[in-house]
């Protein structure tokens, strides 16, 4: 599985360094991260990293295989 996440505002690279398996690129005040998602407990694991550094995601979908 493939996913995009879309982060308000734009990471650094300290920050963006947390997610060494996603690739990421700045649009307008949105940081967009994409790449694999092995499994539910990868995703959640994702998930519980943006909330423990304050990150507020904003849109997160599947993208097609």
């Amino acid at each position: 599985m493939r996913y995009e996440i879309r982060i308000d505002g734009q990471m650094s690279e300290t920050l963006s360094g947390a997610f060494p398996e996603l690739r990421n690129f700045l649009v307008t005040d949105e940081t967009v991260l994409f790449g694999p998602v092995t499994d539910e407990a990868h995703l959640y694991g994702l998930l519980a990293r943006f909330q423990a550094l304050g990150l507020h995601v904003v849109e997160m979908r599947r993208l097609p295989e």
